[in-house]
């Protein structure tokens, strides 16, 4: 017969063993996923300058550059539609919002890219498309951006013999930016032919070159 110390002993010893399996068939928590290190590195950039259509092809295809969606901001107008940004009433801009790796291609870089773009000299509108709906304006989400944005400006600003009238586009703070319908994502790619028809009878390069000089347009697709 078993002291009742020894049974005591047996019984906190099977104790312990039984805890010991529990927490052994019970799965450890994992810990969160961590975020994807390119996905927290990729930035925005928001840059009005006349049609959409155009302004995306620029960026379009560009190493670093993962997205170019055209739409409307600027104005306080909630989702607002193509035929109420082309009423004039909306103060929004047609604009193209670009998400990019900043280790593959620099904000200054797609800075660059606008201003060969635009026309910075037209308060009207941007080529043959008029109003302020087709104004030239750089949207800074950051005060990083807003200082690059302002230096550039300055920069051809200062240049000599570059432009005879001053630039007038301006330079904002981002607002919320509304993807335009689907029927204008990639137009150059969904109706080609009507595109370049479109492009080519606004004289858009034509007026790039003049501007900038050969070879007046640079960026991306054509």
């Amino acid at each position: 017969m078993r002291s009742p110390l020894l049974l005591s002993a047996l019984l906190v010893q099977l104790g312990v063993a039984t805890a010991h399996a529990a927490a052994a068939k019970t799965p450890a928590a994992m810990p969160a996923p961590a975020a994807s290190p390119a996905a927290a590195t990729l930035q925005k950039a928001t840059f009005a300058a006349g049609c959409f259509w155009c302004l995306e092809t620029a960026f379009e295809g560009l190493p670093g550059v993962k997205s170019v969606t055209s739409g409307y901001t600027g104005g306080p107008e909630r989702n607002p539609t193509y035929e109420q940004v082309s009423s004039k009433t909306t103060g929004h801009a047609e604009s193209v919002q670009i998400t990019f790796d900043p280790r593959q291609i620099t904000y200054a870089q797609l800075l660059d890219l606008f201003w060969h773009n635009t026309d910075p000299t037209d308060a009207g509108g941007q080529f043959c498309d008029r109003g302020p709906e087709y104004r030239s304006e750089v949207f800074c989400h950051d005060a990083t951006q807003k200082k690059l944005a302002e230096e550039s400006k300055r920069a051809i600003e200062t240049s000599p013999h570059r432009f005879k009238q001053p630039i007038v586009t301006k330079i904002v703070a981002a607002t919320d930016f509304w993807p335009a319908e689907e029927y204008h994502q990639d137009f150059y790619k969904k109706n080609p032919e009507r595109y370049h028809e479109y492009r080519s009878g606004c004289g858009r390069d034509r007026r790039l070159t003049e501007l900038w000089g050969k070879p007046g347009r640079q960026g991306g697709e054509k």
